[in-house]
């Protein structure tokens, strides 16, 4: 076969190849938002892409493919007379053969580049298309704030990417012309007309773009960041933008120069132009607003850019939602007094002891059941009614982990047909544990029966096939009975069916894997999961919203439910200051002067708003978007881009309202933003005498990490009633550390059904007057390190404790340092957990360190450390802390008497066991829960033994296993 021939043999079999590969990615693709419901969504977006594309490459490509035939097709006819025109002729010569194929194959290649360009922006399109006005303008320009979130964006992209293709048209023009002869060099004779009104009618069109460009730079300067204020300033207002509307007349004059030109035929009219345009950028762009800044304003800065900077201060906190913070001032107490948290003692039984970013290890050991169980490094906090009360839990969702299952059984069976999902939540009281151990809970016990698989989880990075496939037995790796892996088939609707002979080859194609088509593991009823990771999915149907690093699951009507928290965002709020998004969730950021000092700009947005809420069923996959801020103008113009894409509030049910909360990244936003801009006033702000700034994490060392934000359910001190709350400290710019404020966002959304509660997402600071001085996280962790304190009747010191349980065989784990304001004061509550070095490790709680003004106090309980720490008397009943080995006694048993020698103290604490564990018991088996009677007959049976061994002269129980 002839080369040539082969050649185009194989050029034909890759372009079926490609055109194969595209279809079937097009089609899963297709097939798997069809799966979801969400299949209009996915065509309407692709068709804007499409026409996107189609428009892109066209405006790029015509005016090339136009001007390089234009460009030939009036080329001058005359015989070659000097050295340079003989050589130019001899390049014509070489280039001719190739000269219809480049221009073609050139505007060709620029148009696909230029498609694929504007079919990117298909988001900007979107909120262009759809975006309305907010009713709210610019202090400047007068214009209404959507003109800077929906249009500015647009017209920005439509006028450079036009400015890009008019030069790249010119340049090949000039090329084609010069090398033709058309255009001739100044001194080496005239050029052509039709050269001289081709170039100048492009040249006019750069100039007027470049016009345009000039009048959306000022308007861009609403968002121009200087060193103290965003947006225009004093020299932005009186001699930049004046400046940016001279050159824009400017640029329209040279526009109208290039076209006078084509008459003279002359270069002196284009030279004078852009010349004139460039003298003009630069002394009047440039060295006058400079003579203004620093002859002007310098001197005078305060006064004449006050009012700016006091735009830039309410425009940030309108774009972050802060503006109607409750700031009070709090000035707290610096002593201790017996019964001081009398008042505030409903608060204190919700302090969370159980960190959820240390007893990860815990629910693993202890919960995982087989190896290849997993839960996330950072557990969740959630809260149920247990008992008629809102109960704090820390919740894992025991998922599968591919690469924790033994090398021997890996195979791309089982990889994908048999370990194909995980099984259960797992939860614990966040106030309580037993034995240093976490007090679990009986999701089934406590909440009724559930779907316990997980199909869809964090750590579903991995494509599964389910169904029966060829065999009717069950082949899914279940719920581990009687020390034997039981089996399961899925029943769900979830993911994408794949019984017939097109789908799988569709899928082996897309996949690139055979076995699609080969296994017996793919039968007729075979789906296939994908894409399972819940952010992935609500991504994917969502690709504008930014999402909330904390995903978090909970059990609603029955189902496993993935909650996600969807952010709109932007970065063109005018006169907002802008923060990096990820450097906020890592907690580099949280200020403004760690924004400066940091290199994260790629991400930086200057407006958010927690819009969207969204669910993902463990079970089926099913993702769920709810409209969740109704005043929010990007969030709408998206439920006008994508019609029923977006639920109402009003169809979230009362049970998934009960488990909606406050998320968590964009209080880390707002208080990056309140650790500046609580101050309102613009004299105060730029004095910058209270500048404030989020302390380090005392349990992650000097890592420069902030210290994240914590759920506890308390009262501040305008509240009646604790509230579930998100919660953060202040401590003063620079190196002080002590505390500045406080601030709460309460999470709690009800349990209402479609309807969010009143105070939802009310932020509250307390800011600590600069005269009153109470110790902040980093001082408080100094103080419990180094303390001389002891607990009880005992000798041994706080720091001894620690020093001793953190050498040899044994670690100390620091849990989460929990700040609440109470007592008029303070108080800070440390769980401390302990595991062993080396072996079987998991951390335990052992004690529970509690600080006031200054003076630190321990315990086995919360309880315990709260009496050390005001005397003997908190002003806290019994069975609020819980934690430590003791476990919580009945709230109305009366206050144990101080002087109780150790024994007497166990002995009592003991007997507080048995009753506990006896009344598990009894519960249990009127629910005929035999598991859970089982674990507390085990209960009963620790205490009388250690009942019987702290009696007067020890002892011991001698009881039957039976």
């Amino acid at each position: 076969m002839p080369r040539s021939r082969l050649t185009k043999v194989l050029l034909a079999i890759a372009a079926v190849i490609v055109l194969v590969t595209l279809a079937a990615s097009l089609w899963t693709e297709s097939l798997w938002f069809q799966s979801l419901g969400y299949s209009g969504m996915w065509w309407s977006r692709l068709r804007t892409q499409v026409f996107l594309f189609v428009v892109g490459g066209l405006v790029t490509a015509v005016p090339i493919a136009v001007s390089l035939w234009l460009a030939h097709r009036t080329r001058p006819l005359s015989v070659p007379m000097t050295a340079g025109e003989h050589a130019l002729a001899q390049y014509r010569s070489a280039i001719e053969p190739f000269r219809r194929t480049t221009a073609i194959a050139l505007p060709s290649v620029l148009g696909i580049l230029g498609g694929l360009a504007a079919a990117a922006q298909w988001q900007t399109w979107k909120l262009w298309r759809n975006g309305s006005s907010t009713g709210v303008t610019d202090p400047e320009f007068g214009r209404d704030i959507g003109y800077y979130l929906f249009s500015l964006p647009w017209w920005s992209f439509v006028v450079g990417f036009l400015t890009v293709v008019a030069i790249a048209t010119l340049l090949a023009s000039l090329f084609t012309h010069y090398v033709y002869g058309g255009i001739v060099p100044p001194g080496r004779g005239r050029s052509t007309r039709a050269a001289f009104l081709h170039l100048a009618i492009i040249a006019a069109v750069l100039a007027l773009l470049r016009a345009w460009s000039y009048i959306l730079d000022a308007h861009g300067l609403t968002t121009r960041e200087g060193e103290v204020l965003t947006g225009v300033g004093y020299t932005g207002a009186h001699a930049i933008v004046p400046t940016k509307y001279i050159l824009a007349v400017a640029a329209a004059m040279c526009a109208g120069l290039f076209l006078a030109s084509v008459r003279s035929r002359s270069w002196r009219l284009p030279v004078i132009a852009v010349g004139t345009l460039v003298v003009l950028s630069v002394v009047v762009g440039s060295i006058y607003p400079a003579l203004v800044e620093t002859y002007k304003v310098s001197p005078s800065r305060n006064s004449l850019e006050e009012p700016y900077l006091q735009r830039n201060i309410d425009a940030t906190r309108d774009a972050y939602g802060v503006t109607d913070v409750k700031t009070s001032s709090y000035d707290a107490v610096s002593d201790v007094s017996s019964g001081q948290l009398r008042e505030d003692a409903d608060s204190i039984p919700g302090i969370r002891l159980l960190d959820p970013a240390v007893v990860s290890p815990t629910y693993q050991e202890l919960q995982a059941q087989q190896p290849y169980y997993t839960f996330q490094d950072d557990l969740d906090v959630d809260r149920y009614e247990i008992d008629g009360d809102m109960v704090d839990v820390v919740v894992g969702a025991r998922e599968l982990d591919l690469d924790k299952v033994p090398s021997d059984r890996r195979d791309w069976v089982n990889d994908h047909t048999v370990y194909t999902h995980g099984y259960g939540l797992v939860m614990a009281r966040g106030a309580q544990s037993r034995g240093g151990d976490p007090e679990w809970l009986s999701p089934t016990s406590e909440f009724g029966e559930y779907e316990p698989r997980i199909y869809f989880g964090e750590e579903m990075q991995h494509f599964s096939i389910v169904g029966q496939g060829d065999t009717s037995t069950p082949r899914e790796v279940d719920r581990p009975t009687g020390g034997e892996e039981s089996r399961y088939t899925y029943q769900g609707a979830g993911g994408v069916g794949i019984g017939s002979l097109a789908r799988q080859t569709a899928y082996a194609i897309t996949k690139r894997d055979v076995k699609f088509i080969l296994s017996d593991a793919v039968g007729s009823d075979s789906r296939l999961l994908e894409h399972r990771t819940p952010k992935e999915r609500v991504k994917r149907v969502a690709p504008w919203l930014t999402l909330d690093d904390d995903v978090y699951p909970t059990i609603v009507d029955g189902r496993i439910q993935w909650v996600v928290d969807g952010y709109t965002t932007s970065n063109d709020y005018p006169y907002s200051t802008a923060f990096s998004i990820s450097g906020v969730q890592s907690g580099q950021v949280s200020s403004v002067q760690t924004q400066r000092s940091s290199s994260l700009v790629g991400d930086r947005i200057n407006y958010m708003r927690n819009s969207v809420k969204a669910t993902v069923d463990a079970y089926d996959g099913t993702v769920r978007l709810y409209k969740w801020d109704e005043e929010d103008p990007i969030v709408d113009a998206w439920d006008k881009a994508f019609p029923g894409l977006l639920k109402s509030t009003e169809s979230i049910s009362g049970e998934l309202m009960s488990h909606l909360r406050y998320p968590e990244d964009i209080f880390r936003m707002q208080r990056a933003v309140l650790a500046d801009y609580h101050v309102t006033a613009a004299s105060d702000f730029r004095a910058g005498q209270d500048r404030w700034r989020v302390p380090e994490d005392p349990s992650r060392g000097d890592d420069g990490v902030a210290q994240p934000p914590y759920f506890l359910s308390l009262a501040m001190p305008d509240q009646r009633q604790p509230v579930w709350s998100l919660t953060s400290t202040y401590i003063p710019r620079g190196t002080r550390n002590v505390m500045a404020g406080y601030l709460s966002a309460d999470g709690d959304a009800g349990s209402a059904a479609g309807k969010p509660a009143s105070g939802y997402g009310q932020l509250r600071l307390l800011s600590v007057p600069r005269d009153t001085t109470v110790p902040g996280v980093g001082q408080v962790q100094n103080n419990i390190v180094s303390s001389t304190s002891t607990t009880g009747s005992g000798t041994q010191t706080l720091t001894d404790y620690l020093n001793n349980a953190n050498r040899g065989e044994s670690q100390v784990h620091f849990g989460n340092q929990l700040a609440l304001p109470v007592g008029e004061g303070f108080l800070h509550v440390e769980p401390i957990y302990i595991s062993s070095a080396s072996g079987t490790s998991y951390p335990q709680l052992r004690i529970v360190v509690a600080t006031f003004a200054g003076r630190v106090a321990w315990g086995q309980s919360l309880d315990g450390a709260l009496d050390e720490l005001f005397g003997g008397d908190a002003g806290v009943g019994e069975g609020g802390g819980g934690g430590g080995d003791e476990p919580p006694a009945e709230p109305e048993e009366p206050a144990e008497p101080k002087n109780l020698t150790a024994d007497e103290k166990k002995l009592r604490a003991a007997i507080s066991g048995m009753e506990q564990a006896y009344k598990e018991g009894q519960d249990a088996l009127k629910k005929g829960d035999f598991a859970a009677y089982d674990k507390a007959q085990k209960e009963l049976r620790k205490h009388l033994e250690d009942a019987a061994e702290a009696q007067p002269g020890g002892g011991s129980a001698t009881l039957d296993e039976g």
